[in-house]
């Protein structure tokens, strides 16, 4: 490797701030940009797919998924992520992360091979043996995804992995489509993730240019294993928190029901899963470039929060109100079962979304334990509400996500508020300009189609168009009269203008 791999944290912090904003901005609208176009692709081909595939094919694959998310919070990610908390890093240790990536990977290869038929006799379907052996492969494409993508995030490098994530989602897409339309059920969701993935781990090592010889010597890897080892235990309380209702769920329904409610919770969480990781992938380089500066911290993480709170919140209370003509419309008659989930687990997301912002800031700040304290908070919660909430069916394990969102939320406010100098009133107050404009446009829209376009019978496309735009028009003025600081703000940002000092 050479020595124009090294990067020196004095030399970062050279840059001016107002070029450091830039390079912030550019970076976040690479990521989330190509995201959007990303998800366009891969909607439109899934549109297709699911009215070609059953709900059961869609309840066996969750029950992959929940063995796959316990195994692969292993795979080494945290460890590869401490290199961009770092303030410098040479070739050697990049080396040791790239080594510590492949034995971990193939470890967990090996282990799903070896547990599937465990998985497939706890879930009574012999059918999850043979898929999770096939999902192995996803493991051994890891560390080639992990790697590139960590070093080009470390100097906010989003661009080149743009364009290969839109080449990945192709992919992805294009596999899943030509399998639905052969008729290979659920293969179909099996293939096309491997295919995304593969793309993925080929495309970044070849314009990361980092196909690094690996170093199996973890020697004064202190450093990685213990900030990775923390980030670790945070995934899995995480995934413990939002893998268990299917976990739960799945040996006592039957796979068309959880079918329903898992692309339930999947539409519903397609805004925090989809949209939201790809801003805190730039907020963890970003916070830890000014991590020295408390005052750029606070200003930095309450904009944040007010900011994607103009956009999830509308749009969460919108899913709410306008699932029934949407579901219809976008999946077909088949599918609307799952409209009384998506009604629940939308409110309860608005809630998540702002959670999970504060793992980069804490990261950043070089105190993953907090981060690891809430997630465990959440590891005990969730669990604990959805064996309650199944008594009541899967219904009930929708309420369950209501309920304890909003205090998952409150425990990593109350953990985290101190630490960056700020109280749980001005964490509530960056909340409100998007929250409390969006609460008043979901009743308003649900008034609307229940007293005017429900009693007309109109078709759904049609009644989910008028939904949308009343919604977007209410929306739209509510923020003119109540919050025009908010659209202000939006304006500068986008405008690039500095704000009036204060």
């Amino acid at each position: 490797m050479s020595e124009s791999t090294e990067f020196k944290g004095g030399a970062e912090a050279k840059e001016s701030a107002a070029a450091f904003g830039d390079r912030v901005r550019s970076a976040v609208i690479w990521r989330s940009g190509s995201q959007i176009l990303a998800q366009l692709v891969t909607w439109s081909v899934t549109l297709v797919v699911i009215r070609l595939l059953d709900p059961a094919d869609y309840g066996l694959f969750a029950m992959t998924q929940v063995i796959m998310s316990f195994l692969a919070f292993l795979n080494g990610w945290g460890f590869a992520s401490a290199l961009v908390q770092s303030d410098s890093v040479d070739p050697f240790r990049i080396r040791q992360a790239f080594g510590l990536l492949l034995l971990l990977n193939g470890l967990l290869a090996g282990l799903q091979l070896a547990g599937a038929p465990l998985a497939a006799a706890y879930y009574g379907q012999p059918m999850v043996a043979d898929l999770l052996r096939v999902q192995a492969l996803i493991y051994l494409a890891t560390p080639f995804i992990a790697l590139p993508e960590v070093m080009m995030s470390r100097t906010l490098d989003f661009r080149r992995q743009a364009l290969v994530n839109l080449v990945a989602a192709l992919a992805g897409a294009g596999t899943a489509l030509g399998c639905a339309l052969a008729g290979l059920g659920v293969w179909t969701l099996v293939y096309a993730p491997i295919a995304l993935f593969w793309t993925r781990a080929i495309g970044l090592t070849i314009v990361a240019r980092l196909l690094v010889w690996p170093s199996f010597n973890f020697k004064g890897c202190g450093q990685i294993v213990g900030f990775g080892s923390a980030v670790l235990f945070s995934q899995l309380f995480w995934l413990v928190q939002t893998q268990s209702d299917v976990f739960i769920a799945g040996r006592r329904f039957e796979p068309h029901a959880l079918g329903l409610y898992a692309e339930a919770l999947f539409l519903a969480q397609i805004f925090m899963a989809k949209f939201v990781p790809p801003l805190n992938e730039v907020a963890f380089p970003a916070y830890s470039r000014i991590k020295d500066d408390p005052a750029a911290m606070r200003w930095s993480f309450l904009k944040t929060v007010r900011l994607l709170m103009l956009v999830a919140a509308p749009f969460y209370c919108g899913l709410a109100v306008t699932a029934a003509p949407m579901v219809e419309t976008l999946f077909g008659a088949k599918w609307l079962g799952m409209v009384p989930y998506i009604q629940i687990l939308s409110l309860a997301l608005i809630f998540m979304t702002v959670q999970i912002l504060f793992a980069p800031v804490n990261n950043a700040l070089g105190r993953p334990l907090i981060t690891m304290v809430s997630s465990l908070g959440g590891a005990i919660l969730f669990p604990a509400g959805f064996l309650i909430g199944a008594e009541w069916g899967l219904i009930g394990i929708a309420w369950a996500w209501l309920v304890t969102a909003p205090l998952l939320l409150l425990l990593s406010a109350r953990l985290t508020a101190p630490r960056l100098g700020l109280s749980l009133w001005q964490i509530a107050r960056a909340m409100l300009p998007g929250l409390a404009p969006a609460l008043v446009m979901a009743v308003g829209v649900g008034l609307a189609d229940q007293e005017l376009l429900a009693p007309l019978g109109l078709a759904a496309p049609i009644r989910l168009a008028l939904l949308v735009a009343l919604g977007a028009l209410l929306y739209g003025a509510l923020l003119w009269l109540l919050e025009r600081e908010a659209i202000s703000e939006v304006m500068r940002l986008v405008l690039r203008r500095e704000a009036s000092s204060t």
